[in-house]
């Protein structure tokens, strides 16, 4: 149970709900957080609606996006983010066990494409002011630069996103933590919850 009281879509201002209800509807399993996040409908509203609006334009293959929040997450211990997104991950072809070890150097089931990803998504993360030109020359074989940006932004945002679902104790919603059973991903790789 989160550190605050759920808030429900009658709550919100009119402007915000199409924003709760779609969220809540479209983008996966995240209730609960959407559900903190409405206390500030103007943070329910930007923040979620920037979300939806990235889904809706879909320029980063969701593969780079999904092993991108899936190493933010576990980098950040969220079991919130890792219990959502490795499902999805291992929906995107990578097998359990590569989703499991992913931030492992040596991590079998990653191409080179995926390894750049995981990499930068690293040092986005843990030292962005250490970031070298290098790894941009090999983000530019692959992505154009509206990518790298998206690819930027997202990995940032998670962060974001761990941080908050951490401090607030947001709960994982009914069947989530099921669903990444169902995909083959153990609760081995669910970072500890701190009591």
């Amino acid at each position: 149970m989160a550190r605050v009281r759920d808030v429900e879509i009658h709550e919100v201002p009119e402007d915000v709900q199409p924003v709760y209800e779609r969220f809540s509807r479209e983008y996966g399993p995240f209730l609960n957080q959407v559900k903190v996040f409405a206390h500030r409908p103007a943070v329910l509203k930007h923040i979620m609606g920037l979300l939806l609006d990235l889904k809706d334009e879909a320029i980063l293959p969701k593969r780079y996006l999904e092993i991108a929040l899936v190493v933010v997450s576990k980098l950040n211990e969220c079991t919130y983010c890792v219990s959502h997104h490795a499902p999805r991950l291992v929906e995107q072809g990578l097998e359990a066990q590569t989703v499991e070890h992913i931030l492992a150097p040596d991590c079998p089931g990653l191409d080179e494409v995926d390894r750049l990803v995981r990499d930068y998504a690293v040092q986005v993360t843990e030292k962005p002011n250490g970031m070298r030109d290098a790894i941009f020359a090999d983000l530019r074989k692959h992505f154009s630069e509206e990518q790298i940006v998206e690819l930027t932004v997202r990995t940032a945002l998670c962060g974001f996103f761990n941080r908050v679902n951490d401090t607030m104790q947001i709960g994982i919603e009914d069947g989530v933590v099921e669903d990444m059973l169902a995909h083959g991903v153990t609760k081995e790789s669910l970072p500890e919850v701190a009591e």
